[in-house]
């Protein structure tokens, strides 16, 4: 018996025996991969094992790869139940990004909203009969506050609303700063501090009533309120004689009968005047019931006042 190892192919398997030397061959799988059989005798194929198997794939010359099985089926399963799976991942995923953009945009609007409330316009509710027949009780109107922004003051005949707090009512300490913050910001009712007016007379003006015509006088000039009053209201039951300090504004509601304005606190510290700096905005718009929706323009009278005095102008 001989000690020496057999003889090896070239890639270290044994090389066959027997007088019939088989010749090599390469199948190329469906996968591109290239695996080694024995040349097929006649009638089978060599087995992995290098024994001899039925022909089961006919006279075509290819051999069956359990390789190529395999990836086949590997590929069906990327194509059927795995790739289902990848579909709804990619879905699940662009469903939350879209979710996330919505809470974004829902975000920035709140924010512009708030920003806008507290500096730019800002709704308020009529409370009380005092404006009629221009505003009801329960009307919104929507106030302008940078109508006097950068050097912007108030003018004759404007529908201001403001804090009467030390003027048409005593001083008192403001609300504490969330409650402050969440009015200024629309958020919390204004409270009972806030009044809504109709400008009369501007700082240097002379405000009086009444004249023989029975019409408030401003600087001289009648007035005629024939616009704005409500019918049948006399322009003012209490004779008064004001020159209005500067800075401080005199005000009166469009239903003189039922107003609590400047006449009603002629005596009181402020002398029934506002300053301007409690001026919240200038109402602009009316902007509910949307049936009666208009523009609250200054009525055409007060041109006539202009260039006789006030916010020092020469008399």
């Amino acid at each position: 018996m001989s000690t020496h190892e057999p003889p090896t192919d070239r890639d270290g398997s044994p090389a066959p025996t027997g007088t019939d030397t088989p010749t090599r061959s390469v199948v190329v799988s469906g996968t591109g991969k290239a695996v080694g059989t024995e040349a097929r005798p006649e009638g089978g194929t060599w087995s992995v094992d290098g024994s001899a198997a039925p022909d089961a794939g006919g006279d075509d010359g290819a051999t069956a790869d359990p390789d190529a099985e395999e990836d086949s089926g590997d590929t069906e399963s990327a194509d059927g139940t795995e790739g289902a799976g990848d579909t709804e991942d990619a879905e699940d995923g662009g469903g939350r990004r879209w979710s996330r953009d919505l809470l974004w945009i829902a975000a920035v609007c709140v924010v512009a909203l708030l920003l806008v409330n507290a500096f730019v316009a800002r709704p308020f509710a009529v409370p009380s009969g005092s404006m009629e027949g221009t505003l009801r009780p329960g009307d919104r109107v929507l106030v302008n506050q940078l109508a006097y922004a950068f050097d912007g003051r108030p003018q004759r005949g404007d529908v201001v609303v403001f804090d009467g707090i030390g003027s048409f009512l005593p001083y008192r300490d403001d609300p504490s700063g969330v409650k402050r913050l969440l009015a200024e910001a629309g958020l919390a009712p204004a409270g009972d501090t806030v009044y809504v007016k109709r400008v009369i007379g501007v700082g240097g003006d002379r405000v009086t009533c009444c004249g023989s015509d029975g019409r408030l006088r401003v600087n001289g000039v009648p007035l005629d309120e024939s616009a704005y009053l409500l019918p049948g209201d006399a322009p003012s039951a209490v004779p008064f004689d004001i020159v209005v300090p500067s800075g401080k504004l005199w005000v009166m509601g469009d239903h003189r009968s039922a107003s609590r304005d400047s006449r009603d606190h002629l005596g009181e510290p402020g002398g029934g005047t506002v300053p301007v700096n409690r001026v919240i905005g200038r109402a602009d718009w009316l902007l509910f019931p949307l049936g009666r929706t208009t523009s609250l323009d200054r009525p055409a009278a007060f041109a006539a006042i202009e260039g006789t005095g006030g916010h020092g102008e020469p008399r």
